[in-house]
């Protein structure tokens, strides 16, 4: 593509509700388009970030019915932006299951719904430092892949603790995404140890470019994450980051052919073999 491809990436301190996390996240997504950006992505959690179950069922609503949700499809259409809510969430809408969808949503220019994706890997860890993350009892996971054509490419979606799964990431890249989108909330302890280590392997498996917009510093809930936003070329290059974890925009241009120019000179998506599984 000519020129390159504008994107930016906005790294967001969300708050509690959804209608304070809109008034947190829009002025930063009109700085973008303001700045020339095509495509922005925001962050895990965009319309809500709290951990505590009552009040986190209290501020959740449907999809459709969600304010940050709605606002957002609106402001791209109004700027006529491509736009990748990381990840809201959002009531399941499965019958017998209280528990929550943590659902990346692909807005086109007109303010549509290109793809969804619920997360597929949900965060159950106990941390060398004391923490403790069960999200599968308030998250319900998803079950399928979900890759989206855009005016530049094929975009893979991804949700955080995916990145930990390499052949989520291959999947995507053989289904054609030069595009992986890395929505997180990272926390500090597993961030500072792990964040770019992974993205950049990620992208160097794929041959494509990894967008990872985060979520930073000291929520209302009383965790905190990394932040450190960053693009990865598909050389496994970092590209743009943010060295901090307080709200700002990641800008960068893409240069879509150099998908093409890694994916030839290491053709390992190409040199699968079957083998006999360890024992």
């Amino acid at each position: 593509m000519s020129g390159g491809l504008d994107i930016a990436l906005i790294q967001t301190r969300t708050p509690a509700t959804a209608d304070a996390a809109l008034a947190h996240v829009e002025p930063l997504i009109r700085e973008a388009a303001a700045g020339g950006a095509k495509f922005v992505l925001t962050p895990e959690g965009t319309n809500v970030l709290e951990q505590r179950r009552d009040r986190r069922d209290a501020a959740i609503t449907t999809e459709d019915a969600d304010v940050a949700v709605l606002g957002l499809r609106h402001l791209a259409a109004e700027l006529g932006v491509w736009l990748l809510i990381g990840s809201a969430i959002v009531r399941s809408g499965h019958a017998g299951d209280s528990r929550a969808a943590n659902r990346s949503l692909l807005i086109d220019a007109a303010g549509g719904i290109v793809a969804r994706y619920d997360k597929l890997h949900v965060f159950d860890v106990h941390l060398p430092n004391g923490e403790t993350y069960r999200e599968s009892a308030t998250v319900r996971p998803g079950d399928g892949a979900a890759v989206a054509d855009t005016p530049w490419g094929r975009l893979g979606l991804t949700i955080c603790y995916d990145i930990r799964f390499p052949h989520l990431h291959r999947q995507l890249a053989k289904a054609g995404a030069a595009m992986i989108a890395v929505p997180a909330a990272f926390t500090a302890p597993t961030g500072e140890a792990h964040w770019e280590t992974l993205l950049r392997a990620r992208a160097i498996e794929t041959g494509a470019f990894v967008l990872a917009p985060a979520q930073g510093g000291l929520h209302e809930d009383g965790r905190r994450t990394w932040g450190r936003s960053t693009v990865v070329g598909p050389w496994g290059e970092i590209i743009a980051k943010a060295d901090h974890d307080d709200p700002c925009i990641v800008k960068a241009k893409l240069d879509m052919e150099a998908v093409a120019r890694a994916r030839a000179a290491v053709p390992a998506l190409t040199h699968d073999r079957d083998f006999l599984p360890a024992v």
